[in-house]
């Protein structure tokens, strides 16, 4: 049977169907109730469910703590690569799935942009499941008037496009590095350390690495320029980034593997990078203040 087939959301679209508090009941990590930050857009990518290396607990924090009008999931956020070779489906990873639908259910615009890792899904560009649309790109305007191109971005990598065989070699190798990254962070947890990023640390010390960030974010750029937009908005690269190249706004979401970073649009059209384990950490901090209080 094809591991696709096999997971749990696709079995049973619930939501589509039922109610809240029959989803609910699907939760294995229940939904936080409270007062959520509201943002005009959200941007989240590279989530890569299906592997060990996916921060689904983190994830999760970050969707019950927040909300908004549209949302966007620029792609990579089933790891189609990974689950063909072995099936890895944990609750928590069910848990993001049932969220982001519930979301849709409940009136959040959500627009689902199919990466490399979840081409599979392209294959239904134009259709709607569960709510959510399925896109192949689209274009975002901002609430001050810009319009931003919005895709996973590995059509403008040149390994992707060119060495097929080596993306994959190097998704293996990307792979070990993910499951040394969960050993090290359990280790950090039991002693009391925030989350830390170590194959995050590791790509920036490789000078091949950034070299080739910087190149990829230029040819985002420069193309989203050549279709006449403002800026553009993308994932694939796991590096959360905000910076304007010859007159066009690059945005990297970033992802929920080693950075755990969201993209985030204010309802004046600021757009913002939110750093989600540096959230956690903070509001860590200041739990003991608020007990003593």
């Amino acid at each position: 049977m094809n591991a696709i087939t096999r997971l749990p959301f696709l079995a049973d679209v619930a939501l589509s169907e039922g109610d809240d508090a029959a989803a609910d009941d699907r939760f294995a990590i229940p939904e936080r109730e409270g007062k959520r930050r509201r943002y005009r857009t959200i941007w989240i990518s590279d989530i890569h469910l299906g592997t060990r290396g996916c921060n689904a607990k983190m994830l999760i924090d970050f969707l019950d703590s927040v909300d908004s009008d549209t949302m966007y999931l620029v792609g990579d956020i089933i790891d189609g690569w990974r689950l063909k070779k072995r099936f890895y489906w944990p609750a928590a990873h069910n848990d993001v799935v049932w969220r982001v639908m519930k979301r849709a259910k409940r009136g959040t615009r959500v627009v689902y942009i199919p990466g490399n890792h979840d081409e599979m899904f392209r294959q239904f560009t134009g259709m709607s499941f569960g709510g959510v649309e399925i896109r192949r790109k689209a274009i975002h305007e901002t609430a001050d008037g810009r319009k931003l191109l919005v895709l996973h971005g590995d059509e403008f990598d040149t390994i992707m496009l060119a060495h097929r065989w080596l993306a994959f070699v190097g998704d293996a190798a990307y792979t070990m590095l993910m499951r040394l990254n969960v050993v090290v962070n359990a280790v950090r947890q039991r002693l009391g350390l925030p989350y830390w990023s170590l194959s995050k640390m590791a790509k920036h010390k490789v000078k091949n690495a950034v070299s080739f960030i910087s190149r990829f974010e230029e040819v985002v750029a420069h193309e989203a320029g050549t279709r006449g937009v403002d800026g553009v908005v993308c994932g694939h690269i796991h590096n959360a980034e905000m910076r304007e190249i010859e007159g066009v706004a690059y945005y990297n979401d970033g992802d929920w593997v080693e950075g755990c970073t969201a993209l985030v649009e204010h309802f004046d059209g600021r757009m913002e990078v939110l750093h989600w384990a540096d959230e956690i950490a903070l509001r860590t901090a200041d739990e003991p203040a608020r007990i003593a209080a």
